[in-house]
Parts: structure tokens; C-alpha cells; sequence
């Protein structure tokens, strides 16, 4: 199988009406991966998959707005007629199973053994399911958080998760043939932390990928100016990730 992108979700920082927050289905090598479970994402992923065919789920992040929808994963594979053949490893910041466990009223994970499998993520952190890798980079962001590269059979997918500039994005983008990637705010405020991108940001971390997919556009920016914006800079093909849509690479 091709490695494919569909976009599940793309709103910041709420869902909005046919419009869920971060996440994504990959596929790849006989892999399906979901990565990010923003509100309302794991409704969308059932239009395109059956959730017990999941490979394994990749979270970027802790803040709502890309993992809230673990809980309707949890409610659907452990009480809904969902659970899958065998536990789906979650790779996430190591503080998610505990936050977990927490908003639903338990001590610990243990009541999860038989359905997720939570692995912590760390910067350079690798894992191969089938054909597919999943290679994850420590961002820029003020809480824990993660950029990934898929890569399958040659075809390379990179995704910045939320991240400000860094580094780490370039190199996450170099030589991908897609990059998608938040383009959150419309301008930085001086003296603030730079947590997300402006949508020039997008465009200039970019630069080494092929294609450039916009994503995670805030309230003060539309998708088609946020896309315009990052082009500018970016210099090649640039259009905004829109609900529904499937990219193959």
C-alpha cells in the first residue's frame, strides 16, 4: 500500500460544525495510523476506516485540541462493541495514561491493558509497523510535544503537530514530498513565547519539502489566506487541508 494522508480534522482551538480539530488517518505498508485525536476526530475516522483496524494512534501533544478524542476511543473499544483484536499501541507524551486514568475517576491504567498500549514518546524516537516508520522530533511548544515523519516505501509524509519555529521542522520537512503543517496565528505578539507558526513560518520551515498542506488555522486567519500567506514564502505547491480530502504520496 501507498503511503496517504486523509484529513480527519482541522479546526483550532475548537471544533466547530463539520469541523473537528486536529487529526488524521495515515496509511501505509498495510498500516493505518491515527494521528491526533482532536475533538471530534474519531467520528470522521469511522468514515473512512473501521477503528479496530488501527495500527496504532500517535499523539503529538496533551492539549485538547489534539487528544480529547482518546476518550471516545476508550468508550468505544472497552464498552461500545469496538475492541480491537489485540491492544493498539498509543505512542504519546508519557503523562497521557495518567491523565487519562484521571478524568475518568481511576487510579491507574490497568482497566485499559486489553485495548491500548501506551508507549512514551522522546526526540528520535522510532518505530516500524509493517512498512511503515514513524520517526517523532521533540518541537517547539509550551507543553511536551512532537513533529513526525512517516515514511513508506519511499514516499515521505512530515507533519509539524504544534510546534513555534524551530529547527526540528526543517529538518522534519526536508526532502518530504508532503509537509503538513499548523499555520495557527496571524502574527507573533513581542515578547511572547513562540509557541505556533504564522503562516509565513510554515512557509519558510517548508522549504525542503515538496508540497506544503496548511493546517490548524486559527480564528483570526481563513484557510485560503492562511494558505496564500505560507505560499509567498514557501515558494511551491500550497493549498489548506480541508475535512474529508485523501492525499496519496
Amino acid at each position: 500500500m501507498s503511503l496517504s494522508l486523509t484529513v480527519l480534522g482541522t479546526a483550532s482551538p475548537h471544533p466547530g460544525p463539520g469541523r473537528p480539530c486536529s487529526g488524521y488517518l495515515v496509511r501505509g505498508g498495510g498500516a493505518e495510523v491515527w494521528v491526533d485525536a482532536g475533538p471530534g476526530t474519531f467520528a470522521e475516522l469511522q468514515r473512512h476506516t473501521d477503528p479496530r483496524r488501527l495500527t496504532a494512534i500517535w499523539i503529538s501533544h496533551l492539549h485538547a485540541d489534539h487528544s480529547a478524542d482518546l476518550l471516545a476511543a476508550v468508550y468505544a473499544f472497552a464498552y461500545g462493541g469496538m475492541t480491537p483484536p489485540v491492544p493498539v499501541p498509543v505512542y504519546a507524551p508519557g503523562d497521557c495514561p495518567r491523565r487519562l486514568a484521571g478524568f475518568l475517576g481511576r487510579p491507574d491504567v490497568r482497566f485499559l491493558d486489553g485495548i491500548l498500549e501506551f508507549r512514551p514518546l522522546h526526540d528520535g524516537h522510532t518505530v516500524r509497523h509493517r512498512d511503515l516508520r514513524l520517526t517523532s522530533r521533540a518541537v517547539v511548544h509550551d507543553t511536551e510535544a512532537y513533529g513526525l515523519r512517516a515514511e513508506c516505501q519511499g514516499s515521505v509524509l512530515a507533519y509539524s503537530g504544534d510546534s513555534g519555529p524551530c529547527e526540528a521542522l526543517s529538518e522534519l520537512a526536508r526532502d518530504a514530498d508532503l509537509f503538513l503543517c499548523e499555520a495557527d496565528i496571524d502574527a507573533h505578539r513581542e515578547g511572547e513565547q513562540r509557541v505556533h507558526l504564522t503562516p509565513e513560518d510554515a512557509g519558510a520551515c517548508a522549504k525542503g519539502a515538496r508540497e506544503l498542506l496548511v493546517t490548524h488555522v486559527g480564528p483570526t486567519l481563513t484557510r485560503e489566506a492562511a494558505a496564500g500567506r505560507a505560499a509567498l514564502v514557501f515558494g511551491g505547491r500550497t493549498t489548506a487541508a480541508r475535512e474529508g480530502d485523501t492525499v496519496s504520496l
